[in-house]
């Protein structure tokens, strides 16, 4: 007989707080998720902490610790998974660094996605600062739309536990001055982004940007360094294949350290005009192959970090009906089976920025005892659904066919 399935979904940044705009509710209450409600009805609804508290909030940390890794053990930065993902090897004593394509407009954190550029103009742009800033010991390397790489070797990374740098999807609109990295290392970061500013403002592809009243890819912006991370695999530790569906190279990088199979789905995007159906294809198909699929999506993060109640709510429907709804149909099919849907972490529609409030997850399947609750933010609180903390415990429960769900971990 066919050993158990799971299906994990994380709607990236889905948990959020009531807003006006919504009827002072949140995107999950407003939102219609019959597929999601049907989960949480028949399952169980609760909290997990993600991010340690020493960690900034970010889908970094928060994905390692879905992915059932303790980030006090195994997080040492955000770019190394990125390069991960990307096939850049690193040396023991490399550190790869973030390198976002970014609008700074009048001094301020404009726009962290330079108007979400497409793959071919900021790969044309990374191909013109690595002609200019690219040296013995520094490399740029060409990632998805504004998500960019940059890699510093051996003597050229002068960076160490001192070395602090701020994301700017955390800080929009903030004067980027306030800032600036700081600590090891912090001189060269800065140099590289001042060097970067007039090869960007004179390239063509911004030119025709703004000729198109599009926003320009006027700077760039280093964060997110660390070296490259030593993971076991997650066959290893829990005896089950499993792939990894998303467009977002962080999620993929964390999945390729755990040893995951990639899956790739044309169309998806990591933003609001992903393919849903296409995503939802590919893992009801993958699901018969591996004991484990999880599928990522990107939109509902994006939609908070624009303000955009609206496309978060469409977002979240889009997930429900087009990506949960036939994966729940075909995990059913099975004698045993599981599937979570949970966030990474909440981002906020107030502040368009990640926030450090529990992620609201729903568990349901083989061995679940049924809560009777809707899929939102304040259905577990009140002791009415199991508090996971920390939030890296969450895949063993998960995992767990003797686990109902009704203690608190």
């Amino acid at each position: 007989m066919a050993g158990p399935k799971f299906v994990m979904v994380i709607p990236d940044g889905a948990s959020d707080e009531p807003v006006a705009a919504l009827g002072d509710r949140t995107a999950l209450q407003a939102a219609r998720l019959p597929a999601m409600d049907e989960i949480a009805r028949t399952g169980v609804v609760g909290l997990a902490k993600n991010v340690p508290d020493r960690f900034l909030p970010g889908s970094d940390v928060a994905t390692l610790s879905l992915l059932g890794y303790d980030p006090e053990q195994y997080y040492t930065g955000r770019a190394p998974l990125e390069a991960a993902a990307m096939g850049v090897a690193l040396g023991p004593e490399d550190w790869a660094v973030r390198c976002n394509l970014m609008t700074i407009d009048s001094g301020r954190l404009t726009d962290f996605t330079a108007g979400h550029i497409t793959n071919e103009e900021g790969k044309k742009l990374i191909e013109a600062l690595a002609h200019e800033l690219a040296s013995p010991g520094i490399e740029f390397h060409a990632g998805v739309s504004y998500r960019n790489l940059a890699v510093f070797r051996g003597a050229r990374a002068e960076f160490d536990a001192s070395t602090v740098t701020d994301p700017p999807h955390d800080h929009p609109d903030q004067p980027a001055a306030e800032h600036r990295p700081r600590g090891a290392g912090a001189r060269l970061l800065i140099e590289l982004m001042q060097r970067a500013e007039p090869i960007l403002r004179d390239h063509p592809v911004n030119r025709d940007r703004i000729t198109r009243g599009k926003r320009p890819a006027s700077a760039i912006w280093l964060w997110g360094q660390g070296r490259a991370p030593q993971m076991p695999p997650f066959r290893q530790i829990h005896g089950l294949s499993a792939a990894m569906i998303s467009a977002v190279d962080l999620v993929r990088g964390v999945a390729r350290l755990a040893d995951w199979a990639r899956i790739d789905v044309p169309g998806a995007t990591g933003y609001l005009d992903t393919d849903y159906a296409a995503k939802g294809a590919y893992a009801v198909r993958a699901i018969a192959e591996y004991d484990f699929v999880c599928v990522h999506i990107e939109a509902p993060d994006e939609a908070s970090h624009e303000g955009r109640a609206d496309a978060k709510v469409e977002a979240l429907e889009q997930i429900d009906r087009h990506i949960v709804a036939p994966v729940l149909e075909a995990l059913q099919q099975h004698d045993q089976w599981r599937i979570v849907i949970t966030p990474d972490h909440s981002t906020l529609l107030r502040t368009r920025a990640h926030d450090r409030a529990p992620a609201v997850w729903t568990i349901a399947g083989t061995g679940i005892a049924h809560s009777g609750l809707a899929y939102d933010e304040f259905a577990p609180r009140d002791g009415r659904g199991p508090s996971i903390n920390p939030g890296w415990k969450l895949m063993e429960h998960f995992l767990n066919l003797a686990w109902d769900g009704r203690t608190s971990a």
